[in-house]
């Protein structure tokens, strides 16, 4: 088995099924039962709106951060899509993700895209 231990989630699927039943239940479980050491969830194009706009999946957001999963939003997107403000009150970190998305693919870390 390999010696990884951060989990890095892009997600890039606005659908709000998909968000809790995949995303939010895996990344969540994943702290929580100590399948990682360290999850990073990446929102990233589309899901940066359902964020912004979505109470319920506001709500996941919160539970996954309280349980340790790191959530950080690209900067682009969510200046693009007027979501800036609304995600950093969630406290969600934004940031710029092409160049540390590259490093992460020419690294070959752990990297699950949904």
């Amino acid at each position: 088995m390999s010696g990884k231990s951060h989990l890095y989630v892009l997600w890039t699927n606005a659908d709000a099924v998909t968000a809790e039943k995949m995303v939010f239940m895996y990344t969540i479980n994943s702290i929580k039962r100590r399948w990682w050491e360290s999850v990073t969830l990446i929102i990233w194009g589309a899901t940066t709106g359902l964020v912004s706009e979505n109470g319920d999946i506001q709500e996941k957001v919160k539970e996954a951060r309280e349980a340790g999963v790191h959530v950080s939003a690209c900067k682009a997107c969510a200046d693009q899509l007027g979501a800036t403000e609304i995600l950093e009150q969630l406290g969600i970190e934004v940031k710029y993700w092409g160049e540390p998305l590259t490093g992460i693919l020419k690294s070959e870390e752990a990297l699950l895209t949904v």
